[in-house]
């Protein structure tokens, strides 16, 4: 039987289909306080990401291998993904909104508030094929200065938001005690959301959770899976319906299924993750301090993760 890197850690044999035994595990940069919100800018070919408390947003260049600031003073930008217009969307943790960047660099705040009152700190985003954009709003982002600025809390929960392609803003899920990184199935028919809860509280179970889309509605399907190392953050799938989630010890790798197939072991906390390069099929990390890069054998089910993408990016 073909012998595996002790940082690809089998647990189904489905697992093998998905990465190589001669991938390792590449250490691109470091120098960040908590690295989050990796996207992939294939015209660039470029991965931006967030270093939240440093207040920026990262640019890495996968021809060059250069590291340079693509943006400064963000207040404490965490979440990113692309709309299908190929623009920036970022949640910002200080200013307690959901932006846009355009084409020229402007930005357009698309949600700061919620029936008349401030929205807690947006932390992920995704954006649906119809154009809609999903959003977590957990408390991180006041409850302390690390990575936002500690005020009250105004809104009475945590929730998971809908702006619709109108602009219209809709809270779809209220149970969360702290709803974390999000992602849609391939087809869309399924949103995975991350529950993070346990990071403050003990009684609360580190679970991924799933609904059911019918356009702008979900139904609660129940959990998922659960992450037995730490709580899971950020979470990307792939295009055959696999979920991979961040952990405490790496990325865990769910099948469609919610069976536990394999995990890529990282020496730090991971806190997100995200597809791209030339040919779509490396994964890169944000783990705390660092960014990591690793190959494996199936492309993402975002549509700018696989190679070059024609859409234009945002201007600096």
């Amino acid at each position: 039987m073909t012998v595996y890197p002790p940082h690809l850690q089998i647990h189904d044999d489905r697992f093998r289909e998905l990465v190589h035994p001669m991938s390792h595990l590449e250490h691109l940069a470091s120098g960040f306080i908590w690295a989050e919100g990796p996207v992939w800018f294939g015209e660039w070919n470029s991965l931006l990401f967030s270093d939240i408390p440093n207040r920026r947003i990262m640019c890495w260049n996968e021809m060059t291998r250069e590291l340079t600031q693509f943006r400064a003073n963000t207040e404490f930008n965490n979440g990113n993904t692309r709309d299908r217009q190929g623009r920036l969307i970022g949640c910002r943790h200080g200013y307690r909104d959901v932006v846009r960047t355009e084409y020229d660099g402007t930005l357009t705040v698309l949600a700061d508030s919620y029936q008349g009152k401030p929205l807690n700190s947006p932390n992920d985003v995704v954006v649906s094929s119809d154009g809609a954009i999903w959003f977590t709003d957990p408390t991180y982002g006041i409850i302390g200065n690390f990575e936002g600025y500690r005020r009250a809390q105004e809104q009475p929960s945590q929730n998971v938001y809908r702006i619709s392609p109108e602009g219209e803003l809709t809270a779809v899920v209220s149970d969360f005690v702290q709803p974390n990184g999000l992602c849609f199935s391939p087809d869309e028919t399924k949103l995975f959301i991350a529950e993070s809860g346990s990071s403050h509280r003990a009684d609360v179970p580190s679970e991924i959770r799933v609904f059911g889309v019918d356009g702008g509605k979900l139904t609660d399907e129940g959990v998922f899976a659960t992450i037995d190392k730490g709580l899971p953050d950020g979470m990307r799938c792939d295009m055959a319906g696999n979920l991979w989630s961040s952990a405490k010890d790496g990325v865990h790798c769910f099948a469609p299924d919610g069976a536990l197939l394999g995990k890529i072991l990282v020496p730090e906390t991971v806190a997100n993750i995200c597809f791209g390069g030339a040919d779509g099929h490396r994964m890169f990390i944000t783990a705390t301090t660092s960014i990591y890069r690793i190959y494996v054998d199936t492309p993402g089910a975002e549509p700018w993760t696989r190679g070059r993408s024609a859409a234009n990016g945002p201007v600096s």
